[in-house]
């Protein structure tokens, strides 16, 4: 084919009518399934005014219910961050026999129902379970308590932070952290001076949707928490015992909640992207300047 017939060749969506008709099909599908959703919700908890909407969101049930979705969030991000960062730097910063089936592992969450998590939770901690009498011997209670809670949000967000920031580092190779080796410097200090300020925003745009995942967890958490009202009823599962209680406004003020935190979410992403595209058009001018 000649250069003049290649040049002349249009892209999908260069023409005016395909143009229009994706533009106008994305518009479609983001108003039915994402914005009709958002608003039905924000609507249906407020069309009885501010006073019931407050009233709403101060239930006990529902206070207890947002403490201990809180309470989960704050025990499992940092661990995910935590673990997050260990597994991206033995992946990408090692060769090792099994590197393969390591990465397959930390992702293997995203392919397992967080239902058929829970009751494999079940199956190991529960009171018929493999752990079961060992763990009543010594009166531990895991399952139908806090700390089933809290191990099941585990184990569903686990992969987010990993995720976000494996592919970067490995991306940027490991010639800095070997600069810095041969510089003197230990290993805490690459990590802290070197690897984490290039992997900075995918870092903390990764505990940002792990966040929202832990804080809108329902599968596995309705399997291991046995939703006790007002003692392991997070707030997706409070949401629902509200609805079937036929409580409806209390229900969407309650779900209010939880869009606000998808929004905040989507805030924090485009902040970050914006920052990351600023960093890099710095140093896109440093590099041009020397």
């Amino acid at each position: 084919m000649s250069e003049g017939s290649a040049a002349n060749r249009k892209r999908v969506g260069d023409g005016a009518v395909t143009r229009a008709v994706l533009i106008t099909l994305v518009l479609i599908v983001t108003a039915v399934v994402v914005i009709a959703p958002l608003a039905v919700i924000f609507t249906e908890a407020l069309k009885r005014g501010w006073v019931v909407y407050g009233q709403s969101l101060v239930r006990p049930d529902t206070l207890h219910a947002v403490g201990l979705t809180l309470f989960t969030a704050l025990v499992c991000v940092p661990v995910n961050v935590c673990f997050g960062i260990a597994a991206a730097w033995t992946v990408t910063k090692f060769s090792f026999p099994g590197r393969g089936l390591l990465l397959a592992l930390i992702e293997l969450p995203f392919s397992i129902s967080p239902i058929v998590a829970g009751v494999a939770y079940l199956f190991v901690y529960g009171a018929q379970g493999l752990l079961g009498p060992l763990l009543e011997a010594y009166d531990i209670k895991i399952m139908f308590a806090v700390p089933g809670i809290v191990l099941a949000s585990l184990f569903v967000t686990a992969p987010f932070v990993a995720r976000e920031i494996i592919p970067l580092m490995m991306a940027q190779g490991r010639e800095e952290e070997e600069a810095a080796v041969t510089l003197g410097a230990s290993g805490w200090r690459i990590l802290r001076t070197v690897t984490l300020p290039n992997v900075r925003f995918a870092l903390l745009y990764g505990a940002a949707l792990c966040n929202a995942r832990v804080m809108g967890e329902f599968g596995a958490v309705s399997v291991v928490s046995g939703n006790i009202r007002g003692q392991t009823s997070t707030l997706p599962l409070q949401i629902e015992l509200l609805y079937q209680d036929s409580l409806a406004t209390a229900a969407f003020a309650a779900a209010t909640v939880l869009a606000g935190v998808a929004l905040l979410t989507l805030v924090v992403k485009l902040i970050i992207e914006k920052l990351d595209a600023e960093r890099a058009r710095l140093e896109v001018t440093r590099s041009v300047g020397h």
